[in-house]
């Protein structure tokens, strides 16, 4: 078997190891943390899988291999939800809700009732909503585990605490390190984020609140856990999540019920999330290593694609497995 290094084991890494594992290549994965997760973006994620959501600000490039990765993710992950996403504006005139439904497809248009009856919990809070049925998310602490146990069964080398620099090491090398991969115009967009409690608010479905400076959205983690999430604020600083962000986080919360006002926080984090100039990632080529760069809010909506189109072009370029 031919063998590939991939260096950086969060969702990319993760997702494009398994690919290459699964078409028969040797893997070797090699991450600077001691263990899963580390400060990687991915371990902070909500989940979604909403590429009719996401087209609303990206290409609408985005859905088709978005709408695939639902399916990958079906096969490889056991926390995968398919039921929809749920969109709602809290301002009373609804104009952010008019302007997210013209700018997106694959949507239809709820009233009050039928939002409480999608959402008891919603009863009586939003007149008008727009639902994604054909949208899922997961719990990314979940898959990413259970992607490393897999990787450990087809007998991948995991190599943890392993600091390595890809342009020093020999054969094919993919770069997945994330913010830290060595990938021209790569930026940091900051993420900031919260996890709760609330076991009296149950959630089956992402609720994405229309926030003034940036949507929110509210993603059920399943323990009566909710990760609330998340800034979007252009800057490489690694600090912890700041006061503004955390007040923000928690007023979109209550818009959305105020029975968050009781929630217990169980985390508040902020994380770095690579992104080029259109906010979407790529594979590019840096010499002799190949980087998968560039996954800002889509890793795990894009990580499967781009895995794809890595394994694919080692075999054309004659790396046989």
């Amino acid at each position: 078997m031919s063998e590939v290094t991939i260096v950086g084991a969060g969702v990319c890494g993760l997702v494009a190891a398994t690919a290459f594992a699964e078409a028969g290549f040797r893997v070797r994965l090699c991450e600077a943390t001691a263990e899963l997760g580390g400060d990687a973006a991915s371990w902070l994620a909500g989940g979604m899988l909403a590429p009719h959501c996401e087209a609303e600000s990206a290409s609408s490039a985005i859905v088709a291999p978005g709408l695939k990765a639902i399916e990958w993710w079906h096969d490889h992950a056991s926390s995968v939800s398919r039921s929809g996403t749920l969109v709602v504006d809290p301002g009373r005139g609804g104009a952010e809700l008019r302007r997210f439904a013209a700018r997106t497809q694959g949507h239809e248009t709820l009233d009050a009732e039928a939002v409480a009856s999608l959402e008891p919990a919603l009863d009586g809070r939003f007149r008008h909503a727009l639902f994604f049925p054909d949208e899922a998310h997961l719990q990314p602490r979940v898959a990413l585990t259970e992607l490393e146990s897999r990787l450990r069964r087809h007998g991948a080398s995991m190599e943890f605490g392993t600091v390595a620099d890809p342009r020093q090491m020999d054969g094919m090398v993919l770069d997945c390190r994330g913010a830290r991969a060595d990938a021209p115009g790569l930026r940091c967009v900051r993420g900031e984020m919260l996890l709760l409690r609330c076991p009296d608010v149950s959630l089956s479905r992402p609720v994405r609140i229309l926030h003034p400076r940036w949507p929110v959205y509210v993603v059920p983690h399943g323990d009566d856990r909710v990760m609330v999430g998340a800034s979007m604020i252009e800057s490489d600083d690694r600090r912890g999540i700041t006061l503004r962000s955390t007040v923000e986080l928690m007023n979109a919360a209550y818009a959305l019920h105020p029975a968050f006002a009781d929630a217990e926080l169980l985390e508040a984090r902020s994380g770095l999330r690579p992104a080029f100039a259109d906010n979407m990632p790529r594979l590019v080529r840096n010499g002799p290593v190949l980087a998968l760069a560039g996954a800002y809010r889509h890793g795990f909506l894009l990580a499967p694609d781009l895995a794809g189109q890595a394994v694919r072009m080692a075999l054309q370029e004659g790396i046989v497995a």
